[in-house]
């Protein structure tokens, strides 16, 4: 389990955002994953330039939201509980884990007409893995009660950036099925050869920080 980053370098994280926007253009934002980043360092974000992060937990959103809300956009990443939607909603732009009917349930409840999400899509098939099968993404967006505007996907783990490649090819070509623009796809590790895919958001952590 990788350990809360510390004495955060904010020049070094200025220089290595610098280089992710350049490479990215306007094709996609850089989105910066902060479930590693201890509240007291995420002034060092700011600094940097930082403009979007996302969190993964719900206690940590709600946390580092209440201290730092006006200074950063926030997205919500990680894996999404139905019981927590109601608390995530107010404080992010975008929810980019949704594939449950549990969640869509309670998006029903809580979501204003405003609300946008990102579909969670399973497109590796692999067995115990977040996101809805591609075969019942049409399906699950009718069942949707908010708009639905983009897909986000985890490729299997790869210390080689290129296996990820056909898993984002095929999210860019779901999304294109649909009529969706947003695609969340791409890490540390792959988020090159994600943009080169068609990622819209890239979800950056610890490449940003050394």
């Amino acid at each position: 389990m990788a350990e809360l980053v510390h004495d955060i370098d904010t020049a070094k994280l200025a220089e290595n955002l610098d280089e992710a926007r350049s490479l990215a253009g306007d094709r996609a934002e850089i989105l910066v994953a902060t479930k590693y980043v201890p509240l007291e360092e995420m002034w060092k974000l700011a600094e940097a330039g930082v403009r979007l992060v996302g969190e993964n937990r719900q206690q940590d959103l709600a946390t580092k939201h209440e201290r730092w809300g006006d200074v950063f956009e926030w997205d919500f990443i990680g894996n999404l509980q139905s019981r927590k939607v109601k608390q995530i909603l107010p404080l992010c732009r975008l929810i980019h884990s949704v594939a449950t009917d549990s969640v869509l349930a309670q998006l029903e409840k809580h979501a204003d007409p405003e609300t946008e999400i990102l579909v969670e899509v399973n497109v590796s098939g692999e067995e115990g893995k977040g996101g809805v099968e591609p075969e019942e993404l049409p399906s699950f967006i009718e069942r949707a009660p908010v708009r639905v505007t983009g897909l986000m996907t985890m490729p299997p783990f790869s210390s080689d950036p290129e296996h990820s490649r056909p898993y984002f090819a095929r999210l860019a070509e779901l999304a294109a099925a649909h009529g969706l623009t947003r695609l969340s796809m791409g890490t540390s590790q792959d988020w090159r050869v994600a943009i080169e895919e068609g990622a819209t958001i890239v979800r950056l952590g610890h490449a940003l920080f050394v």
